[in-house]
């Protein structure tokens, strides 16, 4: 009996063909609902009459405008597979000699270009991601992440349910958040997820073990996710019990990453832009349905496409989970009008990423 090779999902797209005439970058900015002005960077290549595109989210505005202001030039004006186009943006420096501030900006940057070369990729071939792996699109659960003011209140998420009743939400809590406010967030029934911003030293918004803040929210809110912990000999003990509700974010950026948190998660938040290659997301997401891990889509304020391919992606493989990407406007400071309703239409079954 012939036997059956099982093809991996990156190498069922691996030796799609791209070709690549020209290439160039552009800055998008746009003032956000937690008090900061957003940057980030489309990567657009071109080749055959069509046009891929990827979208660099590194929270460091001076980094966008030092690849748009330095127009580097990278050997990428020629013909390759994506596996091809993927092992030469592994050799060449993207951050043209200036060290980023944070490492995983190099993750940030290299996924904006092998993303844009898959998109075009995909487009030149006029076929798209669900023919190429034999999915199919569905529609999309998503929630959203939203801060609460400082100091915190219910405003902004009575503000937004008076819009959509119907939306769930992802929320980061912090130590002045109030009995009042946490019974009133309790009594919407609407918190799907809680972001304990622990292990992100990056970020301004990280924030150091909590014993206090730990115990009140895994208490009051017994049936929501609680992401990225602190564990330490005092904050560990707290979740006994609890390690199904645990999930990881912030220090996922592939499979090693995965096989090293403390205990194996039933919840993973996946956000592509943290894994730089597209090979290296496919594989984790294909780890995750192995382990029986339950992967939930993850953004960082795209501002342009990169919102689009979480969609896409989330539609795929994990199209019922609470997705933190819900679509763009509810990142504006004032919500105004209609709002996106959840679960969001599957994608155009059209050519490309989009």
């Amino acid at each position: 009996m012939a036997r059956t090779i099982c093809m991996t999902l990156y190498q069922q797209l691996a030796d799609l063909s791209l070709n690549i005439e020209e290439y160039d970058f552009r800055i998008e900015q746009s003032d956000t609902s937690s008090g900061f002005t957003r940057a980030t960077t489309v990567v657009t290549l071109r080749g055959d009459g069509e046009t891929g595109y990827g979208e660099d989210v590194a929270t460091d505005t001076d980094v966008h405008h030092a690849l748009v202001g330095n127009n580097p030039d990278f050997p990428l004006i020629d013909e390759f597979t994506h596996r091809e186009f993927s092992t030469v943006i592994d050799s060449i420096d993207l951050h043209h000699g200036h060290n980023p501030p944070h490492e995983i900006f190099r993750n940030y940057r290299r996924w904006a270009f092998e993303s844009a070369a898959l998109d075009l990729a995909l487009k030149q071939a006029d076929t798209n991601l669900a023919a190429v792996l034999d999915y199919e699109y569905n529609p999309i659960r998503f929630v959203v992440s939203t801060r609460l003011g400082e100091p915190s209140t219910f405003d902004r998420i009575e503000t937004l349910l008076q819009y959509n009743p119907d939306l769930e939400f992802k929320l980061d809590p912090t130590p002045d958040w109030s009995d009042r406010l946490i019974n009133q967030l309790t009594d919407s029934g609407r918190v799907q997820i809680l972001d304990l911003k622990g292990n992100a030293p990056r970020t301004s918004l990280a924030q150091p073990a909590n014993p206090d803040l730990y115990q009140r929210i895994i208490d009051a809110f017994p049936d929501s996710i609680l992401e990225d912990p602190v564990f330490t000999d005092e904050t560990r003990p707290l979740f006994d019990g609890h390690e199904d509700r645990v999930s990881w974010d912030a220090q996922i950026t592939g499979v090693e990453s995965v096989e090293s948190v403390p205990f194996q998660p039933e919840f993973l938040n996946i956000k592509p832009q943290r894994f730089g290659s597209v090979e290296s997301l496919l594989d984790t997401i294909e780890y995750c349905k192995q382990n029986s891990i339950r992967p939930y889509g993850g953004g960082q304020f795209e501002l342009d496409v990169g919102r689009k391919y979480l969609h896409e992606l989330a539609s795929l493989f994990y199209p019922e989970a609470p997705n933190d990407i819900a679509p763009r406007i509810y990142n504006k400071s004032e919500i105004t009008g209609d709002l996106p309703r959840s679960p969001l239409s599957p994608p155009a079954d059209s050519p490309g990423l989009s």
